[in-house]
């Protein structure tokens, strides 16, 4: 189902968009976001890191992550499918948790580089403005920015490693 025509509620109104800048290649930020062994490093809020990460990268194929927290609680798991994607460029996807009945959202990535620096974009719109609001009520946008920082330090890892 799109929920892009789910409701009447305008998607302006439904989108919530976080931007960074980070000072590397575009192909970095894409191979941190396109294997396993990457995304599990920075995807999410520090302390709580993927414990379960499960991706078949490619338009059509379907993820599934589950975080566990420091102290050992364990979050809900949730995943989603690839919708498109552009080497270098865009990923979209939809998210939800796993949990029959949830909600879902569509998230579209865009890497957008220029003189060696890329702004990382990221664009959650949900099924509706209620959505938008619990989600960022339950600290998405500080479990996301929180992220963005530990995936600063994975592309400065991978560009440490391109170098040698």
């Amino acid at each position: 189902m799109d929920i892009l025509a789910k409701t009447a509620e305008p998607v302006a109104d439904r989108q919530f968009t976080i931007e960074r800048v980070y000072d590397a290649p575009a192909r970095l930020l894409f191979l941190a976001h396109s294997k396993p062994e990457h995304i599990s490093r920075w995807f999410g809020p520090k302390g709580w890191p993927i414990s379960k990460c499960e991706m078949d990268f490619r338009e059509g194929g379907e993820f599934h992550f589950q975080m566990t927290s420091d102290e050992g609680e364990v979050g809900p798991p949730f995943g989603g499918t690839y919708l498109e994607i552009v080497p270098n460029r865009k990923i979209v996807y939809d998210n939800g948790f796993e949990a029959p009945g949830s909600g879902r959202f569509h998230v579209t990535v865009l890497f957008e580089e220029f003189e060696g620096r890329t702004t990382l974009a990221v664009t959650t719109v949900f099924e509706s403005i209620a959505m938008k609001d619990e989600y960022l009520g339950l600290g998405m946008a500080e479990g996301m920015q929180s992220g963005f920082d530990q995936l600063g330090d994975v592309v400065e890892d991978l560009k440490a490693w391109e170098s040698k």
